[in-house]
């Protein structure tokens, strides 16, 4: 991956080695690798705001790209074995995962996935629909800021995560769509994120959220898939981590908390019938217009407080 020459003045919050600075004024190039930790980050975090967007080739979500909607999964929910588009052109024996990257999906699950009666004696929320929304939203929000590449930063990626995410680390109960999304988008636009795109990438992560509901069940188990790997990886690398004491120990346990409600919901999510997605993603379409029209100007409170009381309509139309 090559960066411009004018990667100096979009790192100009964070401080570029001598070797880097001679580098670019010299009219060399300089690649990803060639940067520190810090300056990956903030590398990342000009791609998700759009700052390089004439500079570079932006990257393209893997939700987007047509592969995405031939996903094919066994019918225990396991590991992508192989896309009815790439069926199409032969290609040599290799690992499913490595396949799977190639062609931009996150591999499914390697194990079976179990029943949901199997994991809870419970009955299931009815408002676990509206719970996965929220699970939706965080992870394409931490993608689109770490331009697809979580690996480079798991820990940094799985705070972006809990942060966005009112169900994954508050254990909120959302009985709507409004009052699932509003909360992302108020993070979204909150001071620690408005700077990469406020209000409008939170709408564009609207239409993310539109069309990985669309995609259905396959391409939903993909990405708590991908992003329960994420939250593996952050704990990994807290577990070969120093231990920093009540701030680590809070941490490892937020992951696992996440963790246990990212299988829950893809297993739940394995059960549900096919038909149930086009009614999500078109009730997800017509709030996002409620909060062009509505929410962005009264502000967020009182689309909270009138998500509130639209929850059992949402559900009768979700039946």
């Amino acid at each position: 991956m090559q960066l411009p020459l004018l990667l100096s003045s979009v790192l100009q919050d964070s401080t570029l080695s001598e070797e880097i600075i001679q580098k670019v004024l010299s009219g060399g190039e300089v690649s990803f690798d060639d940067l520190s930790a810090e300056e990956r980050k903030s590398f990342q975090r000009a791609l998700a705001s759009g700052e390089l967007s004439r500079m570079i080739e932006p990257w393209e979500p893997w939700w987007l790209k047509p592969s995405a909607g031939v996903i094919v999964l066994s019918k225990e929910g396991t590991q992508l074995v192989q896309s009815l588009a790439e069926q199409e052109t032969p290609v040599p024996p290799k690992d499913d995962q490595e396949s799977n990257l190639s062609s931009g999906i996150p591999p499914g699950p390697k194990t079976p996935l179990p029943p949901v009666s199997k994991l809870c004696t419970a009955k299931p929320s009815p408002f676990l629909a509206f719970h996965l929304l929220d699970i939706i939203y965080s992870y394409c929000f931490t993608l689109r800021l770490y331009n697809g590449d979580w690996q480079s930063d798991p820990t940094g990626s799985a705070m972006v995560v809990l942060s966005v995410s009112s169900v994954l680390v508050q254990g909120a109960q959302p009985e709507s769509v409004l009052e699932a999304l509003s909360y992302c988008l108020e993070q979204t636009c909150s001071p620690a994120y408005r700077h990469i795109g406020g209000v409008q990438l939170g709408l564009l992560l609207f239409d993310d959220v539109v069309n990985l509901v669309y995609l259905g069940g396959s391409a939903l188990i993909c990405l708590l898939c991908d992003l329960e790997r994420l939250v593996q990886a952050a704990a990994g690398e807290l577990k070969s981590e120093k231990p920093r004491r009540s701030r680590g120990t809070e941490m490892k346990s937020k992951l696992k908390l996440a963790e246990r409600k990212i299988y829950f919901t893809m297993c739940w999510v394995h059960e549900q019938p096919a038909g149930t997605w086009s009614t999500l993603a078109a009730v997800v379409e017509a709030e996002k217009s409620l909060v062009m029209n509505y929410g962005v100007g009264k502000g967020f409170k009182e689309i909270g407080d009138g998500a509130k009381n639209k929850g059992k309509v949402l559900i009768e139309e979700m039946e």
